[in-house]
């Protein structure tokens, strides 16, 4: 059985207004990974996610990535205690 984790990553640079909840919400689907995405006040973007750690990996790949009109500087990714009740993937 895969190993399960639950991460929060902190996506700075040019993300807010250029699609890139949409592409997180996406890829986590995609990825069958449970979780939310939020616009901070600062700028940045923050990302909660549960899932397997393989699928969480690919999925950070994507957030350094971002979509085409981003610019990310920087991801750092806090390891979090597993939460048995987050079920789907949200947009906040």
């Amino acid at each position: 059985m895969p190993m399960e984790r639950n991460v929060r990553l902190m996506v700075s640079g040019s993300v807010q207004s250029v699609g890139y909840r949409m592409f997180i919400h996406k890829a986590a689907g995609e990825l069958n990974l449970s979780g939310w995405v939020r616009n901070l006040m600062d700028g940045s973007v923050e990302i909660e996610v549960q899932g397997s750690s393989g699928m969480i990996d690919e999925l950070v790949k994507r957030a350094e990535r971002g979509p085409g009109r981003s610019s990310v500087t920087k991801v750092m990714v806090e390891e979090l205690s597993l939460d048995p009740l987050k079920k789907g993937f949200s947009i906040r």
